[in-house]
């Protein structure tokens, strides 16, 4: 497995990560896809991509740097998924290590990501991986 930090504007974004994030974030299209991009990465926004042997993506994971009064600066996953006929092979546990690299690199103190609370599946990776839920999330719809 090769996992690849993809640099703004790189065609992989859309070609090849784009369709594995879709498989958590259905809403997306090519054109909402990348004005994200373009408002997110002012704000620190980052795509890692997982390729296997034969150089097909089979994970992504969106994330960030936060500086914050809570945890004083965070890596903060946005995105992470496996590609649906990848699961269970190791590709988010290496996207998980390689992220854990970036934060201790930045001096964060934790990694943090939130999960859907219909995610089970993904609550049970995060726990085999070490994570605790230390918080809950609050949401407002603004309609």
């Amino acid at each position: 497995m090769k996992i690849i930090d993809l640099e703004p504007g790189d065609s992989r974004l859309t070609a090849d990560l784009l369709p594995v994030l879709l498989e958590l974030r259905p809403h997306l299209t090519e054109d909402l896809f990348l004005s994200i991009l373009a408002e997110g990465q002012g704000q620190g926004l980052r795509f890692t991509a997982a390729y296997d042997a034969d150089g097909v993506c089979v994970g992504a994971a969106g994330w960030r740097i936060v500086a914050n009064t809570s945890q004083i600066r965070k890596l903060y996953v946005d995105d992470l998924v496996t590609a649906s006929t990848a699961r269970s092979t190791g590709v988010g546990r290496a996207l998980l290590a390689h992220l854990e690299e970036h934060a201790r690199t930045a001096g964060c103190t934790e990694l943090n990501l939130d999960s859907g609370t219909h995610r089970t599946d993904a609550h049970r990776f995060y726990f085999r991986e070490r994570m605790a839920v230390t918080a809950f999330n609050f949401v407002k719809p603004l309609t």
